[in-house]
C-alpha cells in the first residue's frame, strides 16, 4: 500500500489565538498545541508553514500597555519590539521538540516586486525542503497599511499560493461557518463545503478582536485568493489545532477512496477485489473529522505569474475594454487599442491596471462616453504604456500608433503573457452583451486587427 501523498500545509493563526485580549499574556496552552500538531503533521511526512500575527499583542504585554495605541509610530514601536519576543517564544517551544524554525517578514513591497517575490518563493521552498518551519509575518515596523487596513488572513493567502500549497487553515473563535448567527439563532446550520464562493449564503458578523485586524469577512476574501490558485482553504477552530490533523488525515482518506473507485478497470489494483474493499473499509471505520468549513479549490487555478500579476499588484487604474477584446484575451492574444474604449486613473508603462468589460455604444451618448452599463472586471493587466498614450491611442488600430504618438513600443496596450484572467464559476466567462457598430467595433474589428 502506498503510502499518503506529502503535502504543503499552511496554518494562519491570529493575534486573538496567540495572546489574551484583556492581559495580553501569550495563550501557552494553544501555542503548546499549535506547535505538537505542527511536529505532527511533519512525522506523517508534510510540509508545514505558520502564518503567524501577534507582534503587536506581545510589544503591548512587554511594555505593560493596556489598549491597543491608534498612532502609526506607536503601533511600528510595539511591533518591532513583540516580534523579538514572539519569535523566541516560537523557538523556545519548537526547541522542546527538536523542530527547527524560521523567520520571514514580509510587506506588500516585497510581494508587489517580481523579483523579490521570486526570492521570497525559493527561500521557502528551500526551507520545507530542509525540513524547516517557516514563521511568516506581516513586517508592522514598516508596512503602514498593513497596520492601518490589512490582515495576515491575506497574507496567508498569497503565502499558500506562492508555495503551492495544498491546505491553508484559518484559525478562528468558531468551529466553521453558519447559515446564521450561532450565537443568537439556535437552529443556525453549519456549512461543511464551499465549492462556489461567490454565491456563499454564510453569516460573516464576527469582526475580530481588539487587538487584531482581520474577521470572518477577511478569512472569506482571503478563501476567495487561495482556492483561485488551487488551495483547499478550510476554517476551523484556533482553540482545538489538533483539528488539522484529523481534518488532513481524514481528506486524504476520502481522496484515496474516491480515486479507487475510478481506478482503470485494467488496472491490477482494481481487479483485486481485496484493495477496493480494504479503501471502502478505511473509510468507513474513520473517525468524522471535527467541525469545520472547507473550500474547494478551482478546477483550473491561476498560479505563479499569473495570480501575482492578480493579486501581488496594486492596481493603478481602470482600462475600459469591449466584449470583442475580452473575446480575444480568452483566445490568448493581447489588448489591441482598438478594444480600448476609456482609461481611467494615473498610471504608468509597466502598471497594473484593472480589465473592466463594458458594452459599447454605436454613438457617443450625453456623457461623451462610448460605453455604458456598471462593466464587470475580469482581470488585470501590466501595460506598455501610460495613461496619456492609451488616452490618444484608444480605439485606433495598432498600425495608426506610431502616427500618432511619434513612436510605437509595442503593438499591444497590454501584452498577453502580462494579462491574467479572473476565474470567478459564479459569474459567466464572457458578457453576454456584444454589438457591432458601423465602424466595426466588437469581435470582427478586434480580429481584423490581429491580422494586420
Amino acid at each position: 500500500m502506498k503510502a499518503p501523498k506529502p503535502l504543503i500545509v499552511v496554518i494562519k493563526l491570529g493575534t486573538s489565538s496567540i495572546v489574551d485580549e484583556k492581559t495580553h499574556e501569550p495563550l501557552l496552552s494553544i501555542l503548546t498545541l499549535i506547535v505538537e500538531t505542527a511536529v505532527r503533521l511533519r512525522k506523517d511526512g508534510h510540509k508545514v508553514i505558520i502564518v503567524s500575527s501577534g507582534a503587536i499583542g506581545v510589544g503591548l504585554r512587554r511594555m505593560d500597555v493596556d489598549k491597543r495605541p491608534k498612532h502609526l509610530s506607536k503601533l511600528q514601536a510595539l511591533a518591532a519590539i513583540g516580534q523579538c519576543r514572539l519569535m523566541s517564544l516560537w523557538d523556545s517551544l519548537f526547541e522542546h521538540l527538536r523542530q527547527p524554525i524560521s523567520q520571514i517578514l514580509l510587506t506588500r513591497n516585497d510581494i508587489s516586486d517580481r523579483t523579490r517575490y521570486r526570492n521570497a518563493q525559493n527561500t521557502i521552498l528551500e526551507l520545507l525542503e530542509m525540513g524547516v518551519i517557516p514563521i511568516v509575518n506581516e513586517n508592522d515596523t514598516l508596512a503602514v497599511a498593513e497596520i492601518k487596513f490589512g490582515d495576515n488572513d491575506t497574507l496567508s493567502a498569497i503565502i499558500a499560493a506562492m508555495a503551492h500549497a495544498n491546505f491553508l487553515f484559518l484559525m478562528t473563535d468558531v468551529d466553521c461557518l453558519y447559515d446564521k448567527n450561532p450565537r443568537t439563532h439556535p437552529d443556525a446550520q453549519p456549512i461543511e463545503e464551499v465549492e462556489d464562493i461567490g454565491a456563499i449564503r454564510a453569516d460573516v458578523s464576527s469582526a475580530g478582536s481588539s487587538l487584531g485586524t482581520g474577521g470572518m469577512s477577511t478569512k472569506i476574501v482571503a478563501a476567495r485568493l487561495a482556492t483561485s490558485a488551487g488551495v483547499t482553504t478550510v476554517i476551523t477552530r484556533s482553540s482545538s489545532p489538533g483539528n488539522i490533523v484529523k481534518i488532513v488525515r481524514y481528506l486524504q482518506a476520502r481522496k484515496k477512496y474516491n480515486s479507487s473507485q475510478h481506478t482503470p478497470v485494467g488496472d491490477e489494483e482494481a481487479e483485486d477485489p481485496l484493495s477496493r474493499s480494504t479503501a471502502s473499509l478505511s473509510l468507513d471505520i474513520l473517525e468524522k473529522p471535527p467541525l469545520h468549513t472547507r473550500f474547494l479549490p478551482l478546477p483550473q487555478p491561476i498560479r505563479d505569474r499569473y495570480f501575482w500579476i492578480l493579486h501581488g499588484l496594486a492596481p493603478h487604474g481602470t482600462i475600459y475594454i469591449d466584449a470583442g477584446a475580452h473575446r480575444a484575451l480568452i483566445g490568448k492574444a493581447g489588448l489591441l487599442p482598438v478594444g480600448v474604449l476609456d482609461v481611467e486613473g494615473n498610471f504608468a508603462q509597466q502598471e497594473a491596471v484593472r480589465l473592466v468589460v463594458v458594452e459599447r455604444r454605436s454613438e457617443l451618448g450625453p456623457d461623451g462616453k462610448l460605453w455604458e452599463g456598471p462593466g464587470v472586471e475580469v482581470g488585470r493587466a501590466l501595460v506598455n504604456y501610460g495613461t496619456p498614450e492609451i488616452v490618444r491611442i484608444k480605439g485606433h488600430r495598432s498600425r495608426e500608433i506610431e502616427t500618432i504618438l511619434g513612436y510605437a513600443d509595442s503593438e499591444y496596450v497590454a501584452d498577453r503573457e502580462n494579462v491574467s484572467l479572473l476565474q470567478r464559476e459564479s459569474r459567466p466567462v464572457t458578457p453576454v452583451f456584444e454589438k457591432v457598430n458601423e465602424n466595426g467595433g466588437g469581435v470582427a474589428a478586434y480580429e481584423n486587427d490581429i491580422s494586420l
